[in-house]
C-alpha cells in the first residue's frame, strides 16, 4: 500500500512539473523579414540559420545584387554561401545568408 501510494505522489509531482512549463516568447521584433527582398536588408547580416538555396541560385541572387566574376562558391557550416567577386571594380569578400541578404566583407 506504501508503495502505491508513494508511485502516485511521485506521478502527481512529475506530471505538475509538465503543466507548469511555459511557451517560448514570441520574438518581440516583428519587422525582421524571414527572406530578405530588394527594398529590405536584415541589418545584422549575414545571419546563421539553415540555407535552402542551391549553389545556382545563390551566384544568381549575388550577381543579381550586382557582384560580377563570383567565384569560390562555398557554403559554410554556418549556413552563409562564401564566395569572392568584383564590385564596383574592387575585389570584394561576399557572403549570402538564409534570408538572401547579400552582403560584401
Amino acid at each position: 500500500m506504501r508503495k502505491l501510494i508513494f508511485v502516485a505522489a511521485i506521478l502527481t509531482a512529475s506530471a505538475s512539473g509538465v503543466f507548469a512549463q511555459t511557451a517560448p516568447a514570441a520574438n518581440p521584433d516583428g519587422n525582421t523579414p524571414a527572406v530578405a527582398t530588394p527594398d529590405t536588408k536584415n541589418p545584422t547580416a549575414p545571419v546563421e540559420g539553415a540555407n535552402s538555396f542551391t549553389e545556382s541560385q545563390a551566384k544568381d541572387r549575388i550577381t543579381e545584387a550586382g557582384y560580377t566574376d563570383v567565384k569560390d562558391l562555398k557554403l559554410d557550416d554556418k549556413g552563409i554561401w562564401m564566395a569572392s567577386g568584383m564590385k564596383d571594380g574592387k575585389a570584394v569578400s561576399i557572403a549570402l545568408d538564409y534570408q538572401g541578404n547579400v552582403v560584401a566583407k
